[in-house]
């Protein structure tokens, strides 16, 4: 996917850092196992850099971004931060991942604004790509600051553990 720039009055949001790309973990020979090498196909959603709307609120036409599947506001705090989302999708291999109990897995930063601390959450799947080439397909579905409640973090579960699992057809346990 490659995501086109949103201008708005005249000021152009480049969205090329959120361009499909390609990125390969390795996972550390330990004791007696081997270096596992995953290859993965990243791609990043639309609701990584806009917002859904709010209980009566109207879609300005002027901060409408679409893809082929639905339309949303562009929300420029979100686009900001989603310019650190490639930096934090190459080190998700020394991240805890959570599982959300709705099929995908998330991750916590904290960001630093004017001195505040903020929970930025990105929540991803992993999938096998198809064609049996042994790639995996990691899509970052959405991002964005936590803004009421926290997620509950239940236990973590290593980023090359759930590589290992989705690519070897093993079930990922929602943790109780």
């Amino acid at each position: 996917m490659k995501w086109k720039p949103f201008t708005h009055k005249g000021q152009t949001f480049d969205l090329s850092h959120l361009h499909d790309t390609s990125l390969t973990v390795v996972q550390p020979a330990k004791d007696d196992k081997p270096e596992i090498v995953y290859d993965l196909e990243v791609t990043f959603g639309l609701h990584c850099f806009t917002s859904g709307l709010k209980d009566g609120e109207k879609l300005d036409p002027e901060w409408q971004y679409c893809d082929s599947r639905e339309c949303r506001h562009f929300d420029k705090q979100r686009y900001e931060l989603s310019k650190q989302l490639p930096a934090i999708v190459a080190a998700l291999r020394q991240k805890k991942c959570f599982h959300s109990g709705k099929g995908n897995f998330f991750l916590v930063e904290l960001m630093g604004s004017s001195g505040a601390k903020q929970q930025y959450e990105v929540y991803f799947s992993v999938s096998k790509a198809s064609g049996g080439n042994g790639k995996l397909n990691l899509f970052v579905q959405s991002a964005y600051v936590r803004t009421r409640g926290q997620q509950p973090h239940k236990k973590p579960i290593g980023f090359c553990i759930l590589l290992h699992n989705v690519k070897n057809n093993r079930p990922i346990r929602v943790p109780q």
